[in-house]
């Protein structure tokens, strides 16, 4: 399952929602079903961008329940400009492995 997260925080957070992400980033990595986790911003920092890999729907509902995520979303309510866009993402073609 390939999600990728658009998260506008209002620019006076810009700085705490990048941080609060990149401080979440080693322990969502561990988690059993996460196979990718990466935060970008734009390049004047108003936006982020995750891009996230997770086995199944019940891996990422897990990561959603985490302390740490909860505690990131609960920031968010103040911190964000709008809720974060998510999209689910599929294949548009299969590998052939050659």
């Amino acid at each position: 399952m390939r999600i990728f997260a658009k998260i506008t925080p209002k620019p006076e957070f810009s700085d705490q929602a990048i941080d609060a992400v990149i401080d979440i980033l080693s322990a969502t990595r561990a988690e059993t079903g996460c196979h990718r986790f990466d935060l970008f911003t734009s390049p004047d920092r108003s936006t982020l961008y995750l891009d996230e890999e997770w086995a199944n729907a019940d891996a990422l509902a897990f990561h959603h329940a985490q302390p740490y995520t909860v505690a990131v979303f609960k920031s968010y309510e103040e911190w964000l400009a709008k809720p974060p866009e998510l999209l689910e993402l599929v294949p548009a073609a299969q590998s052939t492995g050659a």
